[in-house]
């Protein structure tokens, strides 16, 4: 027993050895039979031996390992998101503040390429790899180690028993992008749209064996823990890395100064297409890691590195026709049907040209040829046009009916809008917009199924949801459609009936009522019986209401068809009584002051600090002005802070701020 247990620990580190030889150094010092014969070897004397299995074996590499879900890992450090860069400017500027702080004439930098992958870190102790997490929050990320041993550069063992994390990007190229696509394609698959959806798809998969056909890659950059090694620079730190058996990318560069930061940024702007991996931009970090703590960080980021974001993308492609969508309030949008054209890793076929007012001062018409870019890198945008003398095509002219009920439009400032409310593309986008994550929240009813369940008649309006168990059997009957996932669907519908009254009045679409004023409304009324009693000279005591809003609400709550669906959904079971703090009575610091937050806080996340102010009577703004009372100033608090000194505006730091709410 105790000389198979040996045998076992000796083909690992053989197999270990054999595997960064090929897929690291491109040099195998074995044939392929060798290998396979070890590996079966292992293989065979672990299923003899079950209480020596590991995670992290060799063998493990091809998958198999079937989990349920994925655990949460708390980061022993937090990982950090960069600062972006996106011109010459901006580089400077980060140049210029490292070295006041440091008082040195030129920094050495290290510039690595910014693949576009998902974040991984990856913790060893006594040479063993303990587990590989995504990044997740920054703070907590799922721990994926059966799907990260499957990437063949990644060493289940180091030689080095001290505790060792490292961190970098899983990716997928794109050979082998094109290949899965043309591989899912043949199989009536959707295709992926870029290597990074791939990459992050993969790892996500419950089947660790399906992660292993993908043959995801890896680069690892950082070095979190070398100053624990009496390592002070991050290219001795990369170079250290290299020598345990990570795989790191040979196109970084130590280079002197930013103008050499700059010029490596020119060259790889014009190289980066002929690399096998997608970049999004060059990471520049400051060398030595001794000035890290002396430069410090924000709540978010690192002072000492940044990242320059490549511009968008722009490409051509022909404009082939102009169709319209209804949205839930009617908003009539024209979009753009495209040549097909890949843009930022992704084909794109369409694109919102938002009104009538955009497509003429663009001078778009169908026929000519478009300039297209991602904002973002995100959203399809038509840049400008390329007219053709040749084009033949009438000019745009806006449609003046709905699309879809025939109704006469009406144009109100720069939007068409149509006024049915019995237009069934109106109904599909309320019921979307009612079952949004921002709104009711129900995991699982997107675009795709409303207009599905729509069309099948099973959802034909908004209570129609919570009705919708009737047509379970129905819905099982459909392709894609299985016992579990709706009865997933089934159990997300139900607990968003416990939602707070905030988030129903979000959810009911109401002309003027966005989110903010969803929770003002809710928190100032209590139940939804008290908005609907509410009378107009009450509601325009309320800050930020005005005429306009006063209107849409007197006008939704005076619609009889609206009335009886709140009734309808009381019935169903509903909650319509606020449940989160009620603003706390009486005067505080903070009652009736317009309030700016600036900078980061370490104890809330704007998001809260905002709720938390909102509670106290405050109105929170995003802009200083004359008009603001208080600028509560978090680290890294920039030209806010700075106006509010102008102005001589009260300045509250996180400490005191901390000390009145508590």
């Amino acid at each position: 027993m105790e000389e198979a247990k040996e045998r076992i620990l000796e083909l690992r580190k053989l197999l270990e050895e054999y595997n960064y030889e090929y897929y690291v150094l491109d040099n195998p010092t074995v044939d392929d039979s060798v290998f396979d014969t070890l590996m079966q070897e292992l293989m065979r004397l672990e299923a003899e031996n079950p209480d020596m299995y590991s995670a992290t074996s060799p063998s493990q590499r091809v998958g198999g390992v079937v989990v349920e879900e994925f655990n949460k890992i708390v980061h022993k450090r937090s990982m950090l998101s960069l600062a972006n860069a996106f011109n010459e400017d901006d580089l400077r500027d980060f140049d210029r503040k490292i070295r006041e702080v440091v008082k040195q004439d030129k920094i050495t930098y290290m510039c690595e390429m910014k693949i576009d992958g998902l974040g991984m870190a990856l913790l060893y102790q006594n040479g063993d790899l303990q587990y590989a997490a995504t990044r997740g929050d920054g703070v907590t990320g799922e721990d994926v180690t059966t799907n990260v041993i499957t990437i063949k550069t990644i060493p289940s063992h180091i030689n080095e028993s001290r505790e060792l994390e490292i961190r970098g990007e899983v990716y997928m190229s794109k050979k082998t992008l094109a290949a899965l696509n043309e591989e899912r394609e043949a199989n009536k698959e959707p295709v992926f749209a870029n290597a990074r959806n791939a990459a992050a798809g993969s790892i996500r998969q419950l089947d660790s064996s399906i992660a292993a056909k993908r043959n995801l890659e890896a680069f690892w950059y950082y070095f979190v823990n070398a100053s624990d090694f009496g390592i002070r620079y991050h290219s001795k730190a990369l170079e250290t890395a290299d020598s345990l058996g990570f795989r790191t990318n040979p196109e970084r560069r130590l280079v002197h100064g930013i103008d050499e930061v700059i010029d490596y940024i020119n060259e790889y702007t014009e190289k980066r297409s002929s690399l096998d991996y997608d970049i999004d931009g060059i990471v520049i970090k400051v060398d030595d890691m001794s000035l890290y703590d002396i430069l410090g960080y924000t709540a978010k980021t690192p002072r000492w590195a940044i990242a320059y974001k490549f511009p968008p993308e722009e490409v051509q492609t022909k404009l082939l026709d102009i169709t319209y969508t209804v949205g839930r309030t009617g908003k009539i949008t024209p979009n753009a049907v495209l040549s097909p054209v890949r843009v930022a890793g992704s084909l794109v076929q369409r694109a919102t040209l938002h009104n009538e007012d955009f497509v003429t001062g663009k001078g778009l018409r169908v026929g000519d040829d478009i300039i297209l870019r991602k904002a973002g890198d995100v959203i399809p945008e038509v840049v400008r046009t390329i007219p053709n003398p040749n084009n033949t095509g009438e000019p745009f002219k806006m449609i003046t009916n709905c699309p879809v009920c025939g109704s006469e439009l009406v144009k109100v400032d720069a939007i068409h809008y149509c006024m049915n409310p019995h237009c069934e593309a109106r109904k599909i986008e309320q019921i979307i917009h009612f079952s949004s994550r921002d709104a009711m929240d129900i995991d699982g009813m997107g675009e795709r199924v409303v207009e599905q369940f729509f069309n099948q008649g099973f959802i034909r309006s908004i209570p129609d949801i919570y009705k919708l168990s009737r047509y379970r059997e129905d819905i099982i009957a459909l392709d894609g459609w299985q016992s579990k996932s709706i009865d997933n669907l089934l159990s997300a519908i139900e607990n968003s009936k416990k939602n707070s009254l905030e988030r129903l009045l979000f959810g009911l679409g109401i002309k003027e009522v966005g989110g903010k004023m969803s929770k003002t409304l809710a928190r100032k009324y209590v139940n939804l019986t008290n908005l609907q009693n509410a009378t107009e000279e009450e509601l325009l005591t309320i800050p930020d209401v005005g005429p306009v809003l006063v209107d849409s609400l007197t006008s939704y709550f005076g619609d009889l068809t609206n009335i009886s669906m709140l009734e309808e959904l009381r019935e169903l079971g509903l909650n319509t009584e606020y449940l989160g703090s009620l603003s706390v009575q009486g005067d505080t610091p903070f009652s009736g002051k317009t309030v700016v937050l600036t900078g980061g806080l370490s104890s809330y996340g704007r998001k809260e600090a905002t709720e938390i102010l909102e509670s106290l009577g405050a109105k929170v703004t995003t802009s200083v002005s004359k008009a603001t009372d208080i600028v509560i100033a978090g680290q890294d608090a920039g030209s806010k802070l700075d106006k509010a000194q102008a102005l001589n505006i009260r300045i509250m730091d996180e400490e005191e701020f901390l000390s009145y709410i508590k």
